[in-house]
This record gives C-alpha cells, sequence and structure tokens, in this order.
C-alpha cells in the first residue's frame, strides 16, 4: 500500500470518528432536551452532522459522494428517534 493511500485512510477515519461523535453527541443533547420540539430538531441537526460525516470520507478517497452508504450517516439519528420516542 502507497503512502498516499495510508494517508487518505487515515485521515478519513479520524474525520468521519471525529464528525461522528459530534452527531452522536447532538442525540444525546436530544434525548435530554426539554421540550419535544428542540428534540427533533437536534435530531435533524444530528442526521445532517452525520451525512456530512459520510461525504467527508467519500471525499477524501475521491470516490463518488452520492452512494447508499450515505444513509450509514443517519443511523445515530435513527437510533436516538427511535429511543427517545418510541421506547
Amino acid at each position: 500500500m502507497s503512502v498516499t493511500k495510508v494517508q487518505q485512510w487515515v485521515s478519513s477515519v479520524l474525520a468521519a470518528t471525529v464528525i461522528g461523535h459530534l452527531s452522536v453527541g447532538m442525540v444525546f443533547a436530544a434525548l435530554y432536551a426539554p421540550k419535544q420540539s428542540s428534540q427533533i430538531g437536534l435530531l435533524i441537526i444530528a442526521g445532517i452532522i452525520g451525512l456530512i460525516a459520510g461525504v467527508g470520507f467519500r471525499a477524501i478517497h475521491q470516490w463518488r459522494i452520492l452512494s447508499l452508504w450515505l444513509l450509514v450517516g443517519l443511523a445515530p439519528a435513527l437510533v436516538g428517534a427511535y429511543v427517545g420516542f418510541w421506547r
């Protein structure tokens, strides 16, 4: 594996991890928000941040941006919505 490929993998995993943690943090903020409208807004923001993490990962590798793999970025928001509203 070339040095360039290793740099791409390290930077993309680091970017996705850091941005993904921000998304999960927004989900936890939504779970403890006092009003339902605030919870919904924070979950939407968490979903957008998760999508940004997926786009960043794919952009660093110079892959096609639009892919079904971007839906993985919505996972924290969907889990948060399930736990927050349907438990």
